[in-house]
C-alpha cells in the first residue's frame, strides 16, 4: 500500500538543497512555499532536474529561477483569460444571433441539427444544471413568468449561463446543411466549417487551464487544430515559423490572435505578449514553441 508521510516546509526546503538546488536567504523560499504548494512548484524546477528518478538538480539551478517561471506562467494565463474571454462573448453572440434567426429562439434543442444526439443531450444537462443553479435574475423571472412552458429560456437567455466548452462543442456538432455554421465560420476568417470547430476546442482546453491555474508554461497540449491553407487574413508568411507543433503553446497563441483580430481589431494581444516575455528573460520562448522573429509575422505585427 502507497504510503508517504507529509514534509514540513524547512524539511522540503532541505530536501530541495540537498538535491541540488540553490536557495538563498533572499529567496524567501519559507514564505513561498507557505503559499504555492511544493507539488506545484515543483512543475517548474521538473525541467532544471538531469535525474528525474533521484529529482538531482542540474549546476547552477536556482530556485530563484522557479519563481520566475511560475510568476511568467501566472501572468501569461492572466493574459489568455482577458483574450479568451472575448472570442467566448462573441461566439456566444454569433451563435445566439445566427441560429436564432434561421430557425428559432430554441434551436440549440434541436435534435434534428445536431449530428451526435449523445453529445447534445449531454450539453442539455450540463446547461439545465447551469440554469438551475443561476441566481440571474433574467433566469428566475423568464421561469416564474412562463412556469407552464416546459422548454430551456430562449438562446439569447439560456446561453449566456453556459461555459465556453458548452459552446464550442454546440458549433462543433452542427450538421453542416446548417447555414449558420458556414457564415460564423467565414466571419471570422476561417473560411468554412472545416476549420473553426478544432480552433474553438484547442481555445476551450487552454480557457480550463487557465481558470483552474494549471501551468501552460512548457507543457504538452492536447489536440491538433486544423489550419487553413490559405488564410483570408493575415497570418505567417515565412514557413519555417508556420507552427506545426501542435503540442507546444505557440500555436494555439496564433489561433487566438487570429481570431481576436476579427472580434477586436487594434488589439494589444501582442504587444502585451511580447512585454511578458522581455519582462522575464530567463523565460526560453522555445519551450512555448516561438521562433525569434515571431513579432515580425503579420499576424502578430
Amino acid at each position: 500500500m502507497f504510503k508517504k508521510d507529509p514534509t514540513t516546509i524547512e524539511e522540503q526546503i532541505q530536501k530541495l538543497k540537498d538535491r541540488g538546488l540553490n536557495i538563498t536567504p533572499e529567496d524567501n523560499a519559507e514564505h513561498y512555499l507557505s503559499h504555492i504548494s511544493y507539488y506545484r512548484l515543483g512543475e517548474y524546477w521538473h525541467s532544471m532536474q538531469y535525474d528525474k528518478e533521484q529529482h538531482l538538480f542540474k549546476e547552477n539551478s536556482r530556485f530563484s529561477d522557479v519563481i520566475a517561471l511560475y510568476n511568467f506562467d501566472r501572468e501569461l494565463r492572466i493574459l489568455l483569460f482577458d483574450v479568451i474571454e472575448k472570442i467566448e462573448i462573441s461566439l456566444r453572440t454569433k451563435l445566439i444571433y445566427h441560429l436564432s434567426h434561421e430557425v428559432d429562439p430554441w434551436w440549440f434543442q434541436n435534435f434534428d441539427l445536431f449530428t451526435d444526439s449523445m453529445a447534445l443531450v449531454k450539453t442539455l444537462s450540463n446547461l439545465e444544471e447551469e440554469l438551475s443553479r443561476s441566481k440571474d435574475p433574467t433566469i428566475k423571472n423568464h421561469r416564474k413568468k412562463h412556469r407552464d412552458d416546459l422548454r430551456f429560456p430562449p438562446a439569447w437567455k439560456s446561453l449566456e449561463q453556459t461555459s465556453f466548452g458548452a459552446l464550442s462543442k454546440l458549433y462543433g456538432n452542427l450538421k453542416n446543411t446548417v447555414k449558420a455554421k458556414d457564415k460564423i465560420a467565414k466571419e471570422y476568417g476561417t473560411v468554412n466549417h472545416t476549420f473553426l470547430p478544432s480552433w474553438l476546442q484547442s481555445i476551450a482546453q487552454i480557457r480550463n487551464y487557465c481558470a483552474h491555474h494549471s501551468r501552460l508554461w512548457n507543457r504538452n497540449l492536447p489536440g491538433a487544430p486544423k489550419l487553413l491553407p490559405k488564410p483570408p487574413n493575415p497570418w505567417i508568411l515565412e514557413i519555417e515559423n508556420v507552427p506545426r507543433q501542435f503540442n507546444k503553446l505557440y500555436v494555439h497563441l496564433c489561433l487566438m490572435k487570429y481570431l481576436l483580430n476579427t472580434v477586436q481589431p487594434g488589439n494589444t494581444f501582442a504587444s502585451k505578449l511580447d512585454a511578458l516575455l522581455k519582462k522575464h528573460p530567463n523565460v526560453d520562448p522555445d519551450a512555448l514553441g516561438m521562433k525569434p522573429n515571431w513579432r515580425n509575422e503579420p499576424l502578430w505585427s
